[in-house]
């Protein structure tokens, strides 16, 4: 079975394939569904889908945008055609998945405390 991040690469070189009009309102419809099909299967969040589950956050705050419109409406805006925001999308989603994986491999200076119990005799 194809990951979430690999079905987006298929969908950016044949978008109409998968959704007839290149459009990023139907990338996001697309997205929905698939996420939708998978939760009434019972199937359990993968990894990559709880990762993409932070782009929200990251698109408002890569246009410095505290909004409740949705991803693919504030790349609309800045972007204005429903063809270019598709482009955009896949570019944008490039850097993210850079960025964030990038902040995720970074250690945490918090997180690597060692902790020494037990008495001394």
């Amino acid at each position: 079975m194809v990951d979430l991040y690999d079905l987006i690469h298929n969908i950016q070189k044949r978008p109409a394939m998968y959704f007839g009009r290149a459009s990023i309102s139907n990338l996001r419809t697309f997205l929905a569904g698939y996420c939708f099909a998978r939760r009434q299967m019972g199937i359990t969040q993968t990894q990559q889908e709880q990762h993409f589950s932070k782009f929200q956050t990251w698109i408002q705050q890569r246009f410095n945008l505290a909004s409740n419109q949705t991803w693919d409406q504030i790349i609309l805006f800045f972007f204005q055609d429903e063809h270019t925001a598709l482009e955009q999308f896949f570019k944008l989603f490039d850097e993210f998945i850079q960025t964030e994986y990038a902040r995720e491999l970074q250690p945490n200076t918090t997180n690597n405390l060692i902790v020494v119990s037990g008495t001394q005799e």
